[in-house]
């Protein structure tokens, strides 16, 4: 799978997607996670927060680390500092996750492309808020 980096291509991943694991969600309203994550669950999205050290956020059940779903997501949405993201990228694929999507100054260029060598589309250095309010709110 392709590092997204057309309009075209970043708008159809959010079009199908419906369950985004929001890894580093913080339980504090004043962080952008919670704010990015409050967002997506009022457009829709089934939002699973990722953060060991919260039970539940935004009224959902908190999971300590993706493995913890049970299940695969369509986006995992990355909020950790970017020494955290290759282990990240790295347990997306062993949960089968279908992309992954790495905010603002979390980018990881080795690790991405092991996500996308591995099936995952990939999403770099883009909040995803800011582009499903251009490309499909």
């Amino acid at each position: 799978m392709p590092i997204l980096t057309t309009d075209t291509d970043i708008a159809s991943l959010l079009r199908r997607s419906r369950t985004i694991a929001v890894v580093g969600l913080s339980g504090s309203p004043l962080r952008d996670s919670h704010r990015v994550a409050l967002y997506l669950q009022e457009q829709g999205y089934e939002i699973i927060p990722v953060n060991p050290a919260l039970t539940d956020v935004l009224g959902t059940k908190a999971f300590p680390d993706l493995e913890s779903i049970g299940h695969p997501v369509d986006i995992v949405d990355v909020f950790r500092r970017r020494e955290f993201v290759p282990a990240i990228a790295a347990s997306a694929l062993r949960t089968g996750a279908r992309s992954l999507w790495l905010q603002f100054d979390t980018v990881d260029e080795d690790a991405a492309e092991q996500a996308s060598r591995g099936g995952l589309d990939v999403v770099l250095d883009r909040c995803i808020m800011v582009e499903h309010r251009r490309l499909a709110g």
